[in-house]
C-alpha cells in the first residue's frame, strides 16, 4: 500500500486500476478459509518467485524444522520468513496477485516447501492488489470468530494508516406490523451511526 501510495505522487495513473487504498478481512466458516485482501501495488510473476518461492524452498523449511526441535516461536525473524508464520494456522495458502505492469497470477504452496504459480484466469478480476487465502487447519477456527479477528486487528493495527474491513455477519429477528418497520429501521440506522467502531464491519 505504501508503495503504491508513494509511485502516486509523481503518476496519479498508477491508481486508476483501483483508486481506495485498504484492506480487507474476510472469514469464511462454510469454507474454513480467512482472507485478506490489499488494493497495494501487487506482484508481477517474477515478484512472487523471487519474494515467495525462494523462501519456500528454504526458509520454510529451515523454519518448520527448527519449530519441530523446540525453537520459539519469536525466532522466525532469523530465517526471514515471516510470511509463512501463516502456516502455523493454515495447512496451504493463496496468493492471488496483480500488479499494474503484469497479468493476475496465483501462487500457491503447503508448508511442504513446493509452490506452483500460474496466471489466474478463473478467479474474480482484481483490478490492482493482493489477496491471501489461508486454509486453516481444523484446530485454528477460532480465527474465524469476529471477536478473536477485532481483538488480533486492534493489537497490531496501531501503525497501518489504512482502513482495515472486516466482513461479518448478522442476524436479526424481528416481527413488527407494517407501521412499524419503516420507524425501526430508522431507529436501528441512527445506533448503527452513533456506534461506529474503528475496525469497519461490511456486512456479507
Amino acid at each position: 500500500l505504501d508503495k503504491i501510495r508513494y509511485q502516486s505522487l509523481t503518476d496519479p495513473s498508477v491508481l486508476e486500476a483501483e483508486k481506495d487504498l485498504e484492506i480487507k478481512i474476510i472469514p469464511n466458516k462454510d469454507d474454513n478459509t480467512l482472507t485478506i485482501i490489499d488494493t497495494g501495488i501487487g506482484m508481477t510473476k517474477a515478484d512472487l518467485v523471487n519474494n515467495l518461492g525462494t523462501i519456500a524452498k528454504s526458509g520454510t523449511k529451515s523454519f518448520m524444522e527448527a519449530l519441530s526441535a523446540g525453537a520459539d516461536i519469536s525466532m522466525i525473524g532469523q530465517f526471514g520468513v515471516g510470511f509463512y508464520s501463516s502456516y502455523l494456522v493454515a495447512d496451504r495458502v493463496e496468493v492471488h496477485s496483480k500488479n499494474n505492469d503484469d497479468e493476475q497470477y496465483i501462487w500457491t504452496s503447503s508448508a511442504g516447501g513446493s509452490f506452483t504459480i500460474h496466471q489466474d484466469d478463473v478467479s474474480e478480476e482484481m483490478g490492482r492488489g493482493t489477496k491471501i487465502i489461508l486454509y486453516l487447519r481444523e484446530d485454528m477456527t477460532e480465527y474465524l470468530e469476529e471477536k478473536k479477528l477485532k481483538e488480533i486487528i486492534k493489537k497490531h493495527s496501531q501503525f497501518i494508516g489504512y482502513p482495515i474491513k472486516l466482513q461479518v455477519e448478522k442476524e436479526r429477528e424481528k416481527e413488527v406490523s407494517d407501521d412499524e418497520a419503516e420507524e425501526e429501521e430508522k431507529e436501528e440506522k441512527e445506533e448503527e451511526d452513533e456506534d461506529t467502531p474503528k475496525i469497519e464491519d461490511v456486512d456479507e
